[in-house]
């Protein structure tokens, strides 16, 4: 068994995987807790010693630091593959001119639809950030695009408006009576249009796919038929650990 570990800016996710096999993930909110060593090592205690681990991280570098300094204390000697994007690997063309630069959990949600799920594909995270990426029936990437999510859109609402205060809830979606619930809505149909917008300038029929934590919220709300698939970069890393 592997033991896989996606490390985004606000959630820690984690499974054990026998081959491409996964298992049901487990996931921590870390954002803004500061050292999680002792949560990590309560919760991972009890795996079994894996065969090797594979760690996809685009949080801050001390959050990393933290994970492997867990790994190497539970299971000495233990293998870890940290993978890093490429130009071409296992199936994908990745369209960036600069290959390294495309975030790793973009470049392993396209390993998994390759592989796991099928092409052409669009691909939509909704986490901190909103990523989108196609990929063609080759399996060629063919670009993506990268927006604030939903909460970063209405933290830089509020903090670039005076009069305005930070809130945290979620409103009845449509026309909004109050000033909350219309940042809130304004949000979500920013996401909403973006995805809509992109998906229909393609002039073909493809696989959508929505990953991350706002995920069904956005997908719910969007005139398309997206699969909801919240394993993604964790699914890539079994592509990576077949070498």
């Amino acid at each position: 068994m592997n033991l896989l570990i996606d490390v985004g800016n606000t959630r820690l996710k984690w499974a054990m995987a026998e081959g491409q096999k996964m298992q049901e993930g487990r996931a921590l909110l870390h954002a803004r807790q500061g050292d999680i060593r002792e949560v990590l090592l309560s919760h991972w205690r009890n795996l079994p010693r894996p065969a090797r681990a594979a760690v996809a991280c685009v949080a801050a570098s001390d959050l990393l630091e933290q994970v492997l300094w867990v790994l190497r204390r539970l299971w000495p000697g233990l293998a870890i593959i940290q993978p890093r994007s490429q130009a071409h690997g296992h199936g994908v063309t990745n369209a960036y001119r600069q290959p390294e630069k495309l975030g790793i959990d973009r470049w392993l949600a396209l390993l998994a639809v390759r592989h796991h799920h099928g092409l052409p594909a669009c691909v939509v995270d909704c986490g901190t950030a909103i990523t989108l990426d196609i990929l063609d029936v080759q399996g060629r990437h063919l670009g993506g695009m990268i927006a604030p999510g939903l909460t970063m859109m209405k933290q830089a609402l509020v903090q670039g408006t005076e009069t305005l205060q930070s809130f945290q809830d979620e409103f009845a979606v449509g026309l909004a009576d109050a000033t909350d619930a219309a940042i809130d809505n304004g949000a979500l149909f920013a996401a909403v249009g973006l995805v809509e917008a992109v998906v229909a300038r393609q002039g073909q029929e493809m696989l959508l796919l929505f990953t991350g934590g706002d995920a069904r919220r956005i997908a719910g709300n969007t005139n398309l038929a997206p699969v909801i698939e919240p394993d993604l970069v964790l699914q890539g890393l079994t592509v990576i650990l077949q070498d």
